[in-house]
């Protein structure tokens, strides 16, 4: 039979699970009477456990938010879940300027495991690869994160303190429409109220942000993700790349992802059935060009080159080069 005690952990990790639970239920799980329950509930409420009674048909008990976390109870599955979520997110640079956070975090969870799982759980961790190297990351400010998110979710105008790339600060009012996790980096996406036009800032180059009085609309159907990878590809670079090229969307997006090229259908000629030649136009705005030759030969689809002649030179220049390979005994 278990202890008292266990079962009063095993209440609260009932409760912790999450909505009210009913006395009878959490009878039903502990294996007591309905007023043994109460009794448990009584004890976590004298370790200043947070724990709220609701009253009414569906009534029984639940926890209530405080301002410290009540005790945290992991199985083995649960803590493998969390330890491995912040090694990813310290690998993929989800994290924000205060790095040591994840750090003890992490130390915090393995201190308080039982031995034995705390040993099987670092013996995976440290025999777990992986196949990119970590780069250099530019992690957000907490608090503007946590600011921005508030402001997002609740529609409220948010002034930001923004450095550009060339050095130059400015005030800005913002409607954030979403946060963007995008290769190691935050954005957050919406409108610029100043010029009233949509922009996306990086969140590492936001020093201050304080929520305005007042809300703003968000606009339907707006997709932050994708309002991210568009101005990737339409950024103002020093090459305009215009190709078409014969194939589908998937076949294109395989190598050219929405964050480097934007697609459109082109209309066919007349005379030429649409069904069986589909050509996308695929525009591009980049800094160099010397890397496009070899991924248009590895789509391997017929292409046409609408500008510039430079990238024309270097796909002739690449062929020339494949073909002298070729032909060597």
């Amino acid at each position: 039979m278990p202890r008292p005690t266990g079962r009063v952990l095993t209440l609260l990790e009932l409760l912790q699970s999450g909505g009210t639970r009913t006395v009878a239920e959490l009878a039903d799980r502990l294996g007591v009477e309905g007023r043994t329950v109460r009794r448990y509930v009584g004890q976590l409420i004298d370790l200043d456990v947070p724990v709220e009674s609701v009253r009414g048909r569906y009534g029984g008990y639940r926890l209530a938010p405080g301002y410290r976390l009540p005790p945290l109870m992991l199985n083995d599955e649960e803590a493998l879940a969390v330890l491995l979520g912040l090694a990813a997110g310290r690998r993929a640079g989800l994290t924000t300027t205060q790095h040591t956070a994840n750090e003890t975090a992490s130390a915090k969870i393995r201190r308080v495991l039982p031995k034995h799982i705390a040993r099987r759980l670092d013996t995976l961790l440290d025999s777990l690869a992986f196949t990119d190297q970590p780069g250099a990351f530019d992690t957000p400010d907490a608090a503007v994160l946590l600011t921005l998110a508030d402001a997002v979710r609740h529609h409220r105008p948010v002034s930001i303190r923004y450095t550009d790339r060339d050095g130059r600060r400015s005030e800005r009012t913002l409607h954030a429409y979403g946060i963007v996790a995008h290769e190691s980096r935050w954005y957050v996406t919406g409108k610029d109220a100043r010029i009233d036009e949509e922009r996306t800032f990086r969140l590492d180059r936001i020093a201050d942000a304080r929520a305005l009085p007042g809300s703003f609309e968000a606009p339907a159907g707006f997709d932050p993700a994708q309002r991210v990878l568009s101005g990737f590809a339409t950024a103002d670079y020093r090459h305009q790349v215009t190709l078409r090229i014969h194939g589908t969307v998937e076949q294109i997006r395989a190598r050219l992802p929405a964050s480097v090229a934007s697609l459109e259908d082109n209309e066919p000629a007349s005379g030429e059935d649409h069904e069986a030649e589909r050509w996308l136009r695929v525009e591009l705005r980049v800094e160099q060009i010397d890397w496009l030759p070899a991924v248009l030969a590895s789509l391997d689809r017929p292409f046409v080159i609408e500008r510039p002649d430079e990238l024309r030179t270097l796909v002739t220049a690449l062929a020339e080069r494949l073909t002298s390979y070729a032909h060597r005994s």
